[in-house]
């Protein structure tokens, strides 16, 4: 496993890394040394996951080693007995050592990350958080949802009626080293079910001393979950938001409550429950306690009755606008219902008391006291709302909130009943600030706060939403090459018509045509389910204005791709992927079309790799509605805040936040295109306002260099065609193997034969050398230069590629030669320029200068670039003659004699090996370039044809051809065949 030295920490990471990995992660480092913020933009399929958990625990462990045994439980949990030395030595431990907290937006997203933290070398004392929806294993419990489930869980473990619960000190106490291993909620839930202790409280005893805790956003931007989170000492805590595209609205939202008058009139329901309650236990109990005083309730229930009856009484008099009033407007509105900072502790009091009431109340009527529990939670929303208005005691976040009651006819959600035979109301405080929640963590005093993701940009406006300092930043290229991605605007369809999903023109029957005659892709993504719903509909029932058969335009798209309609309800959603998977499978079809809405699931996280997203078709921009209330007073609340008179330039205004808003909808809808290193494909834009530079500009920075925009509908089939006829032929496993008019595999190999060789910066076609010494630099040249630092050109990439070689191999350059100076470049960007970055093998302690070696090599490479312009075409050459070629410029040391270089190598194999012998050495390197032999098989052959005694200089020389990750393989080879020779 490669280890890099970055900003003089060694990390492990467990493949040759490419030069944005190790950008990114000099990045954090840099972040996490100094204290500071950072905002880090990857591209999906960067490996942006695994280069945050290597480079933020190599950091973590620079302080010492990993926690070990007694810690959780152990520790921090105080289930060991006090006089323990591994449990006092583990708490002192943990209070000193910075614990690193991860947090990602879903359950789902944080099982990947512990999977990829299962790929690496590191083992840290680790645990993972998540709610009793997912982990409890109690048979009445568990089929509870929301603050019932809560509720239940409270009573049960209070009264020690939790068999799960009961045991959780004695596992913990037997099982110290629990943690030390990677494990997932499943992992728990299993040791519950086999073992008997609970899941969720062991995630809880864990949590309370780990290097590394994993929880879902909720538990940290939520106060509540946060107090929860004992034995965290915050000042010492780094803070990392995976998937953080959506965390200025997340926040925002945390902030904000809807408060609707038919959960108001639960509420009531449940405090005159409250009151009979107190009434029958002050009867048969005798008891004076002071929660059983059935008037607190009484005082309860006419203050929320009071609540009803105003929101009521207010007039509104466009259903469309609403009654909107200023954020502090809602201290005037609850004062005179003598709701105030000072009595609003009262009344929390009171709905805590309520609540274990209404549990014990429960309790009477079933033997566990949970199954009458379903409803017990709507007065915890009342406590949240009053939480949110009195935060701290004090009105100063009201400028930051609008007041809104909103009323509507239409039930928006099961219990969304009509009160009083009139219309139901909505009451909202909305904050527009998201920056409010991350300001908390200030004030906890955290060490450091990374935001990545693979579509933050643009990051000033995000920086300014947050309102946060983010002094580290990046915004990081792809690992792929021009060559694996088409990025297309089509403006018009094949009539002629323009495409363009703006109000005016999206209903009209021309547009929906047009649409309909250009999508054959297999994601789509609409702006809207409306109008994927219009434009489905529209296509099921018509066929185009010059079709010459009576097909409608949806039977025409279902003889090339099977459909699959994205749903709007999240529960039939695994149905649609399994459907889609399916119809991908199924060889009686040419494939799929998945019919998706940005914003929706499709377009938020899922992995569409390889032949399951070869295309993304976007057909227009996801404004939101305009005229909805939260948007239309988010935008007024942003240009008040723009104004010149608050001398704030950088301010973001209304309309910049309206579009950014739909740009990063966009960018994540087509990062489904793109998942790894070797995946290719196609993202089209079928709208013409993509060709606005300003929407253009709001494009992910990785794609910036590839967009084309075309004025004919002609030239996109013509390209696009070219594009994925190139790809299929480089590309063996694209082929249909029954085609007989598919080329041979042989002749549609790729130009290395072996994919992890080490690379050249000779490029072929234009004789163009990457010189650290030379001065002249073209303006076009590839910004994925700029961005990633000049010392890592000659470390090894994972699949043989370096930086020079992805500038120069793809045409960015004139026909001149030209000289880039890599270091000057990087340095200017403030690439590492005062850190060395250095690689070792962990089998070898061998530390290697690394600025010094691409000096060498480079030059080195000039030279032999020149040798090999002189050299046969390569349309006569075979193509494994071409993949030693390539090797020409790779100078190692094999046993203190310098290896022999492609040529010359291939020449000898000639002179040492028969005809029949170089025939099998050829299909050797062939079937280990497509993997249709094992590596180590192929090596193990290739080896043995060398092991002769006349053919050991063959045998010693093919190592320079070997990846660095079969490298100690083949080296175990040698070594057995030169010992049976000796």
């Amino acid at each position: 496993m490669p280890v890099y030295r970055i900003r003089g920490v060694d990390v492990d990471f467990p493949y040759d890394a490419y030069d944005c990995q190790i950008t990114y992660m000099d990045r954090v480092l840099q972040s996490l040394q100094q204290g500071n913020n950072a905002l880090l933009e990857s591209p999906t399929g960067t490996g942006k996951t695994l280069c945050l958990l290597c480079s933020a625990l190599a950091w973590r462990r620079t302080f010492g080693e990993f926690l070990r045994g007694g810690g959780g439980g152990g520790g921090g949990g105080g289930s060991q007995p006090s006089g323990s030395q591994q449990s006092g030595a583990s708490a002192t431990q943990s209070s000193s050592y910075p614990v690193i907290i991860y947090a990602s937006r879903t359950h789902s997203q944080l099982r990947q990350v512990i999977k990829e933290l299962k790929a690496t070398s590191y083992r840290p004392k680790m645990a993972v958080l998540g709610s009793r929806e997912q982990m409890c294993i109690h048979e009445e419990v568990s089929k509870l949802r929301g603050k019932a489930q809560n509720n239940g869980c409270h009573y049960l473990c209070k009264k020690r009626m939790c068999r799960h619960n009961n045991i959780v000190t004695d596992y913990m106490k037997n099982n110290t080293e629990l943690g030390s291993e990677p494990f997932d909620i499943e992992d728990l839930v299993n040791i519950g079910r086999t073992k008997g202790p609970c899941p969720y409280y062991i995630s809880r005893e864990l949590s309370k001393s780990v290097d590394i805790l994993f929880a879902p956003y909720n538990y940290l931007i939520d106060p509540g979950n946060r107090r929860s989170l004992t034995g965290i000492s915050w000042d010492n805590a780094v803070l990392i938001f995976d998937e953080a595209h959506n965390l200025e609205s997340i926040c925002a939202d945390a902030a904000s409550f809807d408060l609707l008058t038919s959960n108001l009139t639960s509420c009531i329901t449940e405090a005159q429950e409250c009151i009979q309650l107190c009434s029958f236990k002050r009867s048969i109990e005798n008891s004076a306690e002071k929660q059983f005083d059935p008037e607190n309730y009484a005082i309860l229930k006419a203050l929320l009755m009071a609540l009803e009856k105003k929101i009521g009484e207010l007039v509104i008099d466009s259903k469309e606008l609403g009654y909107t009033k200023p954020g502090s407007y809602i201290y005037e509105f609850l004062s005179e219902l003598n709701i105030t900072s000072e009595t609003s502790k009262k009344l929390i009091e009171t709905i805590d008391s309520a609540s274990l009431l209404l549990e014990e109340g429960n309790s009477g009527e079933t033997k566990a006291g949970v199954k009458a529990k379903s409803t017990v939670s709507r007065l915890e929303t009342i406590r949240d709302m009053l939480d949110i208005i009195f935060k701290g005691g004090g009105q100063n976040h009201a400028k930051y909130y609008s007041f809104h009651v909103n009323e509507s006819s239409r039930q928006t959600s099961g219990d969304s009943l009509q009160v009083f035979g009139k219309a139901s109301r909505t009451l909202s405080w909305w904050c527009f600030n998201p920056g409010l929640a991350m300001e908390e963590f200030l004030k906890l005093g955290v060490r450091s706060i990374i935001l990545t993701s693979g579509t933050l940009s643009p990051l000033d406006s995000l920086a300014m939403e947050l309102n946060l300092e983010f002094p580290v930043r990046l915004e990081n290229p792809h690992v792929i090459s021009q060559d694996q991605i088409w990025v297309g605007v089509v403006p018009v369809g094949p009539s002629g018509h323009p495409l363009n999903s703006s109000y005016r023109t999206r209903e009209t029957v021309k547009y929906k045509q047009e649409l309909g005659t250009v999508i054959d892709g297999l994601l789509v993504f609409f702006p809207s389910y409306s109008m994927m719903d219009k434009c489905i509909d529209y296509w099921k029932n018509r066929n185009h204005e010059h079709s010459v058969d009576d097909s409608t335009i949806w039977q025409r798209m279902c003889k090339h791709k099977q459909p699959v309609i994205e749903p709007r309800q999240s529960s039939n959603f695994p149905n649609a992927i399994e459907d889609y998977a399916a119809k991908l499978r199924d060889p009686s079809t040419s494939g799929a079309i998945f019919f998706a809405v940005c914003r929706g699931k499709v377009s938020e996280g899922l992995d569409f790799a390889d032949r399951a997203g070869r295309a993304v078709i976007v057909t227009g921009m996801p404004f939101s509605t305009p005229t909805d209330p939260k948007v239309r007073l988010k935008r007024e609340y942003l240009d008040k805040q723009a104004k010149p008179s608050n001398k704030n330039p950088k301010a973001l205004t209304g309309e910049e936040w309206y579009v950014q808003q739909a740009a990063r909808a966009v960018n994540q809808a087509v990062g489904r295109v793109i998942r790894h290193r070797h995946d290719y494909g196609a993202i089209i834009y079928c709208d013409e306002r993509f060709v606005w530079p300003n929407y253009q500009s709001q494009m992910s920075y990785w794609l910036k260099p590839y967009i084309k925009c075309y004025s004919k509908y002609g030239e996109v089939v013509q390209t696009l065609t070219r594009f994925f006829r190139d790809k299929v032929c480089v590309d063996p496993k694209e082929m249909d193997c029954n085609d007989s008019a598919s080329p041979p595999a042989d002749k549609c190999l790729p130009q290395e034969i072996l994919s992890d060789s080490p690379a050249t910066a000779v490029n072929e076609h234009r004789g163009t050398t990457v010189s650290l010494n030379a001065t002249t630099r073209k303006n076009n040249y590839m910004k994925f230069t700029q961005i990633t630092p000049a010392n890592r050109t000659t470390l090894p990439m994972k699949h043989g590629c370096s930086t020079s070689q992805l500038a120069s191999s793809r045409g960015q350059f004139s026909q001149d030669s030209q000289v880039v100076d890599l270091i000057d470049n990087a340095t200017m960007h403030g690439q590492l320029k005062e850190h060395t970055l250095k690689s070792m093998r962990l089998k070898k302690a061998k530390i290697a200068d690394v600025s010094s070696q691409l000096k060498h090599n480079v030059e080195s490479r000039a030279l032999t670039g020149n040798r090999g312009q002189q050299s046969t075409p390569p349309s006569k050459r075979s193509t494994i003659e071409q993949a030693c070629e390539k090797n020409e410029a790779i100078q190692e040391r094999c046993g203190g004699q310098e290896s022999t270089t492609g040529p010359a190598f291939l020449k000898l194999a000639r002179e040492k090996l028969s005809t029949a012998e170089y025939g099998e050495f050829v299909e050797f390197m062939k079937a280990l370039k497509l993997k249709t032999m094992h590596i180590k098989d192929s090596l193990e052959a290739i080896a043995k044809l060398f092991s002769s005694p006349g053919r050991l200089t063959l045998l010693e020389g093919f190592r320079v051809f070997v990846s660095k990750n079969h490298l100690p393989l083949y080296e175990q080879l040698v070594r057995k065949y030169t010992m049976a020779n000796t």
